[in-house]
């Protein structure tokens, strides 16, 4: 079984949907009438990337927004605060039907998507990233009223106009002003300084978090800490509660819910291309909502979203499925990632299974679910499903989320996702993202490999070598150049082979009319 591609060239001066530049994109691109997971694996590893069957790799030093491959490690991932809210937003939904408000609008997902005939790259997924003020005010809350005890008749003799009540605070969160807009700031007493007979003003937040302990150790006076108190040692002395350990992704994500859960919600992993029976039986169902969220969130017309064009982007795949006896149970190829909701679908992930990694493809849901932050969970969802293929699959250790754009503000959401390495457009040696950022804020384009001699390791040595399939056959290139007259066909395979670099050139066949 062998890759077999069809070579398209530079296709430059297009429209770009990042910049909104006319004629700013420039990419090669190439069919893929069939290919093979590992030779696709170190396409992505070279900077390439499939819509459809459709393969292309941007050309990073004239593009006006160059698009760097980017791939998180799952083993070492730890979900930020941002990440738990959106997990504990989900389980409270399940649990109780908990719908939370003050949400901010959507954020895109994904890069844009490649058509190899028309040229419509403005299909984009959406990232939720919800704003919940209401955590935000209760803390504060509690943190004024406390100063305002301790500080109120003072405050009252002198007369200070500098504090701000708890009202005025609720009423400026409520007006939906940002929080960082809010300011308390409360007049220290006239006089000759801080009292230094008396301890020192502790924050509300340690306050309650001692009062905490406290309840917990009294609530605990039997065995150890009734020894404690039994020998007159003041409850202030007791020994510290362990801190808990920092519950894992895994743990966030599939923490029990009660019996009586308001939701349920099943993952299911189909097979897309060859299509499996559990593809086929649902594909009605995923691709209205696929249509949905195209309407609504891209504001496409009722007639674009056909199902032509969900076909043709989002379940043909050239990857061959593959079942080898140490990879996943699964295998691997395309798969679409099913998020069913009480029974019904509400999102679907599009995803490549490959040897090295979990591949981000897209990613669409129903509209109305909008406010569990769906393209966030299911990023989340994603890395932990790697890591468990991992488990059976060492080497498959990588999740890689697409491209990585850091001259458009609104698509640097994926760096958000640490630890991560962005791969370097001239030598392909994958550096940390912190090392790449600083470069970035300088200059759109940028070399990562920190080292001037360093080169290609696996650029083109050897062009006879490549393998080309002509009129049925397949053949060297050595052998297929000396039936040519064309002084234009050597030009064309040579740029072609520094793309996909010597071991693809080798292993794929070109296909030449």
């Amino acid at each position: 079984m062998a890759s077999v591609v069809e070579y398209k060239g530079l296709k430059a001066g297009y429209y770009c949907g990042y910049c909104e530049s006319r004629e700013g994109k420039a990419s090669c691109g190439m069919w893929a009438h069939s290919m093979t997971v590992q030779d696709y694996q170190d396409l992505i590893d070279r900077g390439w990337r499939r819509s459809g069957k459709y393969v292309y790799k941007p050309v990073m030093n004239q593009t006006c927004c160059p698009q760097y491959t980017i791939r998180c490690h799952p083993l070492q991932f730890q979900p930020s605060k941002s990440h738990k809210k959106v997990l504990k937003k989900m389980l409270k939904f399940l649990a109780k039907g908990e719908i939370s408000k003050g949400n901010c609008e959507d954020e895109p997902m994904d890069s844009t998507m490649e058509d190899a005939v028309d040229g419509d790259f403005a299909l984009m997924n959406k990232l939720d990233i919800k704003c919940d003020l209401k955590t935000l005010s209760s803390d504060l809350k509690v943190s004024i009223e406390s100063e305002e005890k301790e500080k109120e008749k003072s405050l009252k003799k002198e007369g200070s106009k500098d504090l701000i009540h708890p009202q005025a605070i609720e009423e400026k969160l409520g007006s939906g002003e940002p929080s960082h807009s809010i300011k308390v700031h409360i007049g220290p007493k006239p006089g000759k300084g801080a009292d230094l007979s008396k301890p020192p003003c502790r924050k509300a937040k340690e306050m309650r978090k001692e009062r905490k302990r406290l309840k917990l150790m009294q609530q605990s006076s039997a065995g150890a800490f009734e020894g404690f108190q039994a020998q007159g040692q003041p409850v202030s002395l007791l020994p510290k509660a362990k801190s808990n350990q920092p519950k894992s992704l895994e743990d966030l994500i599939f923490e029990s819910l009660p019996e009586d859960a308001s939701h349920k919600l099943e993952v299911r992993v189909v097979r897309s291309s060859p299509p499996s029976p559990q593809f086929k039986a649902t594909f009605q169902e995923s691709y209205q909502v696929y249509k949905r969220y195209q309407m609504v969130i891209h504001k496409d017309p009722p007639d674009k979203p056909a199902v032509s064009q969900f076909t043709r982007f989002l379940c043909n795949s050239p990857l061959e499925a593959e079942h080898p006896a140490n990879g996943p149970e699964c295998g691997y190829g395309s798969f679409h990632q099913q998020y069913w909701l009480d029974g019904k679908i509400i999102a679907v992930g599009v995803i490549d299974i490959l040897p090295y990694c979990v591949s981000s493809v897209y990613l669409y849901y129903d509209p109305d679910y909008s406010f569990l932050s769906l393209g966030v969970y299911s990023a989340l969802r994603e890395i932990a499903f790697t890591r468990q293929l991992h488990e059976k699959t060492s080497q498959l250790s990588y999740y890689y989320m697409g491209f990585y754009i850091h001259s458009c503000p609104k698509m640097r959401y994926k760096g958000q996702y640490r630890p991560s390495d962005l791969l370097c457009p001239e030598t392909y040696v994958w550096v940390p993202i912190e090392q790449c950022l600083p470069s970035l804020d300088n200059s759109k384009y940028c070399r990562f490999n920190q080292d001037p001699q360093a080169e290609d390791e696996g650029r083109s040595k050897e062009l006879d070598r490549l393998r080309v399939f002509h009129r049925r056959s397949a053949m060297p290139y050595g052998v297929y150049k000396n039936h040519q007259e064309d002084p234009s066909e050597e030009a064309v395979v040579l740029e072609y082979a520094n793309l996909v670099g010597q071991k693809c050139s080798e292993r794929m066949l070109l296909f030449r009319h």
